[in-house]
């Protein structure tokens, strides 16, 4: 391990004033036409925003770590993709397994109880209970929520006559004789996802499962949702769906080949062995180790954390969703609609979530709850987070960004997190750690540093900073940053705070 002055985004002043493009304007430009001049006032706004990042890194210098061993197979969906069990659903957003491990090993959390405020598909949850440690998880998002209570079930409350029925349905494919058919929810995002022959088997499998008791539907329902994405002419891409030209949504422009679109009845069956394949590997795993109870809170985390009891978490292990502008409610709408959300639904859950899409409204944050003007306050007395949003509101007022949500939703998400944090470090214990994987951003070739920004914060709501763990390689800025100053690298971080 290394100590690392974070580096900052270049001096304006060492930029070619003249050359300057923001990020946010050059996917819309002809490579033909002149860049963008950067004028006095954005200049000064720069050299504001620079000075206080550099400030802030300056502070923090001796808790940022260059960890070696945290790859971004780690801190990602990557190394789950050959860990039993966790494989089944491809849940990129998610963390793995051997890093919840590794960070409960080496800070000394041998028993008690952890918290995931964004449980997502439950790596936090299964882990920790596999060390022993009893877990509470939080999760918006029906397709969460779904395949914790899949993997649940399997591991918990299965019978063998639940397995033999399973093992029939691999054997014997039901669907291919129903006449029944299960209408599959139909979204504006999602209509026209599979071909006729996909929905036609979409519905029957979904039509002969309904004879099949509750626990053994929810394990087939789920081998349904493991494989959507793939069956259909959609791929997860970022912020939203992007369609193959197979399934004629898109005319005229640029096309997309998605690859290979697999069959819907060697797709589901490949699913349902996978599943049973898995379930005999750990099968004698569970019953050498004791598990800790696990038990999943439905909804936001805004919403439930202020219910918990205060002092009651010995850690906290999660990830939530980065200040990126993704939208869950439309990279898993197909599995969203399968589970029968509606219209109005998915706009409700896209309003509920942590503000991290332009299309987010304002939240109220203090009507939601009072005790929380302290959080408040403390993201108000951030600096550099005010000048950053100063500057976005200054470049939405010129035009220059490509999206006017863009100020309200970064002002939503650290003000939404300040109270998130405050909710955290109430109900931690004294001297429990908190955990928390997340990524820095760009905007209108602005860096924000959400590593700083929320520690900075962390530390007027009572949490003391141990360590920003560093990832050796960093990551590039997203699609809609693209450009030759949005290629800068941006630092990954586990950030490691402790209750006073």
């Amino acid at each position: 391990m290394i100590s690392l002055l974070p580096q900052k985004i270049k001096k304006t002043v060492e930029m070619n004033l003249f050359e300057f493009i923001p990020n946010d304007k050059v996917s819309s430009q002809n490579p033909s036409e002149k860049p963008e001049i950067v004028t006095p006032e954005q200049l000064n706004t720069f050299s504001k925003i620079d000075a206080l990042d550099f400030k802030l890194s300056q502070y923090f210098n001796n808790k940022f770590i260059v960890q070696r061993s945290l790859t971004r197979q780690l801190v990602s969906f990557q190394a789950n993709k050959m860990i039993a069990s966790y494989r089944w659903y491809k849940y990129k957003e998610a963390f793995s397994a051997p890093l919840v491990g590794y960070l409960l090993s080496r800070y000394g959390i041998e028993s008690g109880k952890v918290l995931d405020p964004f449980a997502g598909s439950g790596t936090t949850l299964f882990a920790a209970s596999a060390a022993g440690m009893g877990v509470d998880g939080i999760e918006l998002l029906p397709i969460g929520e779904q395949i914790i209570a899949a993997r649940l079930c399997l591991e918990r409350e299965f019978t063998v006559d639940d397995f033999a029925d399973i093992k029939r349905w691999l054997k014997k494919c039901p669907w291919k004789q129903s006449n029944e058919r299960y209408p599959l929810q139909k979204l504006r995002i999602t209509d026209g996802a599979y071909s006729p022959e996909t929905s036609d088997a979409i519905e029957r499998y979904m039509g002969a499962m309904q004879k099949e008791n509750e626990r053994v539907r929810l394990i087939l329902r789920f081998a349904l949702l493991c494989i959507m994405e793939s069956i259909s002419y959609t791929r997860k891409d970022g912020q939203y769906l992007r369609w193959d030209y197979r399934s004629g949504r898109r005319k005229g422009g640029k096309t997309f080949n998605k690859g290979e679109i697999l069959n819907f009845d060697e797709a589901i069956c490949a699913k349902i062995e996978e599943i049973l394949h898995d379930m005999k590997l750990v099968s004698g795993h569970l019953e050498k180790h004791d598990q800790g109870n696990i038990h999943l809170f439905k909804g936001s985390c805004l919403d439930i954390m202020p219910e918990l009891s205060c002092d009651s978490y010995n850690a906290i292990v999660t990830s939530p969703p980065y200040c990126n502008r993704y939208d869950y409610t439309r990279t898993y709408a197909l599995e969203l609609a399968l589970l029968g959300v509606n219209e109005k639904e998915l706009i409700n859950l896209r309003q509920q979530m942590l503000s991290c899409t332009v299309e987010n409204r304002a939240k109220d944050l203090l009507a939601i709850n009072p005790q929380w003007a302290k959080a408040v306050e403390a993201a108000d007395q951030q600096e550099l987070l005010q000048a950053i949003l100063h500057y976005l509101e200054d470049q939405k007022a010129q035009g220059k960004l490509n999206n006017s949500g863009i100020p309200r939703m970064v002002r939503g998400y650290f003000y939404e997190m300040a109270c998130i944090i405050a909710e955290c470090s109430r109900v931690m214990k004294q001297n429990a750690y908190m955990f928390m994987v997340n990524d820095n951003v760009r905007y209108a070739g602005a860096s924000v540093s959400v590593d700083m920004i929320l520690s900075s914060i962390a530390q007027k709501l009572g949490l003391q900073v141990e360590n920003i763990l560093v990832l050796p390689n960093g990551k590039g800025n997203s699609s809609q940053q693209m450009g030759e100053h949005g290629r800068d690298s941006l630092r990954k971080c586990v950030y490691i705070w402790r209750k006073a």
